[in-house]
């Protein structure tokens, strides 16, 4: 008889009372034995991509369809996704939008100590509405926060909300979690009196959603900096397709108070993640440039505060749970740490989004998938993160340094 491993989530009352939990699968035990387990967690490496011990980093993926990006290397290759941006280079800010073709399960893990969010809460496992109509990002901290406005609005316009109370006259409510990043230093202009640019911003970029979109300074990563404002951010994207066929995808903005590139090179942080050069192939030249030191990182003390931000949203074609979504999204968040150095500051108010489009069931165990997806999620945002440093480029009439003006 095959020996059976019982593992439960650590300090959960499953654990202690050895009885399945009733909030759902992440929290039930895992009754699999010890052949299986195994056969599926040697599937697991395969898929996320575990090297060999003669596999230097660095060195090119493997060039089957599992372990490759989608068609975009963009988050809309999960399926159901569409997204849309628009930027003021005026007031040098913009708002980023992720529309799903139909209601979406999501939930969100914020590690910053300065966020600026909207609708956050109601992503909560216990809270009544558990779909999302879209997700929005923006510049503008604070005032940035109507671009949800604007969407739903958009949204509403076009039927699409949770409607307590169908009824003819009664309007539906677009449920639009929303998170937004500081970009009110970097020199545009930000004298709106009373009508900052958000609602329109996105209104534009909701109505502009689709399957392509550009990378760079555009959308929510207009006005964003990195760096202690040194380097230009961007909004950035990246996807991957498992050996399951399940899609991970990845969206970013950008505007870290840490760097993501090693002090005194162009070799960011996340070369060792690196995919076909797609962000500037650096290679074992670049890989031989990351040291990290100290406080090598703070030539300067940081100025006021709630300056930066780095805002992520992660989305897979697989149909998990909320809670199964809350676990991704905190695994994802070490994608940032793999790419962004320092990371989630008193200065930063990093969010992470988790979405599932639902459009793939789980096979086998869901624990496993949790941790599949997990740790690809968290490898496709580091790749995400610099690709979006990578494409941006300066600001209209402006002398900022980009990744592409870099010595070293």
């Amino acid at each position: 008889m095959p020996t059976i491993w019982r593992v439960f989530a650590p300090g959960s009352r499953a654990a202690m009372r050895n009885l399945p939990h009733p909030q759902g699968p992440l929290r039930r035990p895992l009754n699999i034995n010890r052949r299986t387990f195994l056969q599926a967690l040697a599937s697991l490496t395969a898929a996320v991509g575990i090297f060999s011990p003669l596999t230097p980093l660095g060195a090119a993926m493997p060039t089957s369809a599992a372990g490759r990006p989608g068609a975009r290397n963009l988050i809309t290759d999960v399926p159901g996704l569409k997204v849309g941006v628009a930027q003021d280079s005026r007031v040098r800010t913009g708002a980023t939008v992720i529309l799903p073709d139909s209601p979406a399960i999501a939930a969100v893990d914020v590690r910053g100590g300065g966020p600026a969010t909207r609708e956050t809460d109601a992503l909560g496992e216990d809270n009544l509405v558990q779909t999302v109509d879209a997700l929005t990002f923006s510049g503008g901290s604070v005032y940035g926060l109507a671009a949800a406005d604007g969407v739903a609005a958009w949204l509403g316009q076009q039927g699409k909300g949770y409607a307590l109370r169908p009824a003819p006259g009664v309007p539906v409510s677009p449920i639009v979690p929303t998170a937004c990043l500081y970009d009110l230093a970097n020199g545009g202009d930000k004298n709106w009196q009373l009508t900052p640019p958000y609602r329109q911003l996105g209104i534009d970029a909701v109505g502009k959603a689709g399957l392509n979109f550009p990378l760079g300074t555009v959308g929510a990563g207009y006005g964003a900096m990195t760096g202690m404002g040194k380097l230009k951010g961007g909004l950035g994207s990246a996807s991957i397709i498992a050996a399951n066929g399940a899609t991970v995808g990845a969206l970013v903005a950008v505007n870290s108070l840490g760097a993501v590139v090693a002090p005194g090179t162009r070799a960011f942080w996340a070369t060792p993640y690196e995919i076909d050069g797609e962000f500037g192939n650096g290679g074992a030249a670049a890989l031989a440039q990351l040291r990290a030191q100290g406080e090598d990182w703070m030539e300067q003390e940081p100025q006021g505060g709630r300056k930066n931000t780095t805002l992520a949203c992660i989305a897979t074609d697989l149909a998990l749970t909320r809670v199964e979504l809350k676990r991704v999204a905190i695994m994802a968040q070490d994608g940032m740490a793999r790419a962004i150095r320092p990371l989630h500051s008193p200065f930063d108010g990093d969010v992470v989004f988790a979405l599932s489009t639902g459009q793939r069931e789980v096979q086998g165990s869901r624990e496993l998938a949790v941790l599949q997806i997990g740790a690809l999620a968290a490898d496709t945002l580091a790749r995400a993160i610099a690709r979006g440093v990578h494409a941006a480029t300066p600001w209209p009439g402006s002398q900022v340094a980009t990744w592409q003006t870099l010595g070293g």
